[in-house]
C-alpha cells in the first residue's frame, strides 16, 4: 500500500465527524445536504470534512443537476485492514519469540 494514501486514510478515519459520515455512507449514498442535517456545524464545515475524505479515496461523489451525491468506496479501508493486520501479525510473532 502507498504510504501516503495509508497515511490520508488514517488522518480521515481520526475525527468523529468524518467517521460519523462514513457510517451513514455505509447505509447507502446521499445527498450531501442529507449527510449535513444531522450535524450541529455549517454546512461549509462539513464540506470540508467531506473533501479530506474524497482526498482518502473513501467517498466518491456524483453529479446529477445541481444535486451532489456522496457513496462510500471501502478500497482504502481494507487496504488499511491489511496493514493492521500484516503489523499485527509481524508483532505476535515477535512476542512468540521471546
Amino acid at each position: 500500500m502507498n504510504p501516503q494514501a495509508l497515511d490520508a486514510t488514517f488522518a480521515a478515519l481520526a475525527d468523529p465527524t468524518r467517521r460519523a459520515i462514513l457510517a451513514r455512507l455505509s447505509r447507502g449514498e446521499a445527498r450531501v445536504t442529507e449527510i449535513a442535517a444531522p450535524f450541529p456545524i455549517s454546512l461549509n464545515a462539513v464540506s470540508k470534512h467531506i473533501r479530506m475524505l474524497e482526498t482518502a479515496r473513501l467517498v466518491r461523489r456524483r453529479r446529477s443537476g445541481r444535486d451532489h451525491f456522496l457513496s462510500l468506496n471501502t478500497k482504502p479501508l481494507d487496504e488499511a485492514a491489511r496493514w493492521i493486520e500484516t503489523q499485527r501479525s509481524l508483532w505476535a510473532q515477535r512476542l512468540a519469540a521471546l
